[in-house]
């Protein structure tokens, strides 16, 4: 099946997937928890992102634990459908292709879960960078990536002590680290997957990484100034 084929075929699949997706993604909790817990609206507090660094940062840390926890919880909701969803996809009995294909329909749910979490509907369209459901998505779609991307997160912020710089880190690599597995662990191997998929989930990587690392332009600008802040909690 072409992909013309595949979309026409599948149309409302694709469609319903990415509409579930986006609308659990908008449903940002750093707004809502900076409204019960302080009464104000985050996106006006600190850095001004609704996000979980600067609900650390200006509420505290069980705000910021609470949101860190609510933001990857939603997005795994969101990949999870998008994966079942395209898994009722015919493919006669071929095991890898339904493996593709459901890979296909998480990627798709995670990038408009991301999509929903930076331009929350329900919060006229400001929220945050996505870094949180971008992690989520990777962790559904293949753990290896996670691995790799948590390991960078963590030796770049040890080092710098700055979420932003380690962020961005793991997001320039994503692309990279995807290609390497995939080609190493499904394509050059017995396990049989389709050069398309491949090609198709480094793109993917690719984009996600490099929205992310968009969404960080103000971060990038103080990093060079050398005035990006350390992680520090409000008490």
């Amino acid at each position: 099946m072409d992909i013309i084929s595949f979309i026409t075929s599948n149309w409302w699949i694709i469609i319903l997937a990415s509409v579930i997706a986006y609308l659990l993604g908008s449903i940002n909790t750093a707004v809502i928890v900076t409204r019960i817990v302080a009464g104000k609206d985050i996106r006006k507090m600190g850095s001004g992102n609704a996000g979980f660094t600067n609900v650390l940062r200006t509420v505290g840390k069980v705000p910021a634990i609470f949101t860190i926890v609510c933001d990857f919880l939603k997005a795994v909701i969101a990949v999870l459908a998008g994966g079942l969803l395209f898994g009722l996809i015919q493919t006669d009995g071929n095991a890898v292709l339904n493996s593709e294909y459901m890979a296909v329909g998480k990627y798709i749910a995670g990038v408009f879960c991301i999509l929903g979490h930076s331009y929350p509907v329900y919060f006229h369209f400001k929220g945050g960078k996505g870094v949180v459901t971008a992690a989520a998505l990777i962790l559904i779609v293949d753990w290896r990536v996670f691995l790799l991307m948590l390991g960078t997160f963590l030796i770049v912020f040890i080092a710098t002590k700055t979420i932003s710089i380690a962020s961005l880190s793991a997001a320039a690599l994503y692309g990279f680290y995807t290609l390497a597995i995939l080609l190493t662990y499904d394509y050059f191997s017995e396990a049989g997957y389709s050069l398309l998929y491949v090609i198709f989930s480094t793109v993917a990587a690719f984009l996600i990484g490099g929205f992310v690392i968009v969404k960080h332009k103000d971060n990038i600008k103080r990093i060079i100034k050398g005035e990006e802040k350390k992680i520090t909690a409000k008490k």
